[in-house]
């Protein structure tokens, strides 16, 4: 469906929990108490959103959270969004510390792709970040999907003075592997105010020393906003998500679905629609896909990242970010 600035709106993101198997010791003292699981979407609910939205244009699904696999039928789930009519793609993101074991059965299922997080190969640097020993858990998931064909993409976030001097090693990564590493600017959102950016302008610059032949790839490689670049020594690709530094909101296609099912149209904005409330008060499917077509048309035109002065916001954690 086409928002009121002519942007196709067909990919939507979907958090099925806020809760996390790490404890991160940047984002976690800033978090507030789990919601109760009984204001979770119940998975019936995010199936009847999801054929909805459906109806409106969305083609792909990525299941996300807080950590999707700590809740209990997660890869049932994913198997039945795979099934609405109108949805052509359903992805996992993970921090990949539970993934191995959901593997064969993932792949069995056709899952699409799966992101999995992953900011340095450091152990020491990823108990840091993360609060857990879990690196070599992390490893093993992306080797074994790998191995059994699935398609893989890495997120690294660069934290200036915290891992961005290891983002050479996660991209050599692409040299030995069929990999996406993606690196994502640090969004000034909850405690992503707190760390100063590291821009992907930067981080090409420092790539290009390396690879003297890396250049934007002008296949599609995916369904969102990042722009991927190739080389001749890299057997995967090297993305780059700008958010910050090079605005693309013309372009955005996503909205998001939080775990309490509060329709989320931007990151930066508050703008949305408790569809939990429509769904659990007896709206009918019809009520249910005019008011995610309405929503859809009221997306705000960009963010405002760093045109106001911050103001308190929830994790993304909370958000499925």
């Amino acid at each position: 469906m086409k928002d009121s600035y002519n942007r196709t709106i067909d990919y939507m993101r979907v958090s099925i929990t806020d809760h996390c198997n790490l404890r991160c010791k940047y984002c976690m003292p800033h978090d507030p108490p789990f919601i109760p699981h009984g204001e979770c979407l119940r998975y019936e609910e995010i199936v009847r959103i999801c054929r909805a939205a459906a109806k409106t244009g969305i083609k792909h699904i990525k299941v996300t959270g807080g950590e999707p696999l700590v809740r209990q039928g997660c890869v049932k789930l994913i198997q039945e969004l795979k099934t609405l009519p109108g949805i052509e793609h359903v992805t996992l993101s993970t921090n990949g510390v539970l993934l191995e074991q959901y593997l064969d059965a993932l792949r069995a299922l056709g899952i699409d792709g799966i992101n999995i997080s992953l900011d340095t190969l450091d152990p020491v640097t990823y108990c840091e970040v993360t609060g857990s020993s879990v690196l070599d858990r992390v490893w093993r998931s992306v080797q074994k999907a790998l191995e059994l064909g699935v398609r893989v993409k890495l997120n690294c976030v660069p934290l200036r003075g915290i891992n961005d001097l290891g983002c050479l090693q996660i991209a050599r990564l692409a040299e030995r592997y069929p990999l996406d590493i993606r690196f994502i600017e640090t969004m000034p959102i909850g405690y992503g105010n707190e760390f100063a950016l590291v821009t992907g302008a930067e981080l090409l610059e420092s790539l290009r020393r390396v690879y003297h032949d890396l250049h934007e790839d002008g296949s599609k490689r995916g369904f969102g906003p990042a722009r991927y670049y190739v080389s001749g020594s890299l057997k995967g690709s090297i993305g780059f998500i700008d958010a910050v530094s090079h605005c693309f909101c013309e372009r955005c296609n996503r909205i998001r679905l939080t775990s309490e099912g509060f329709l989320k149209l931007c990151l930066n904005h508050d703008d949305g629609v408790d569809l939990k409330a429509l769904v659990r008060g007896g709206a009918d499917d019809a009520v249910l896909v005019h008011t995610i077509g309405e929503a859809i048309r009221a997306k705000p035109d960009r963010h405002r990242f760093y045109a106001e002065a911050p103001k308190p916001q929830v994790e993304m954690s909370r958000i499925g970010g």
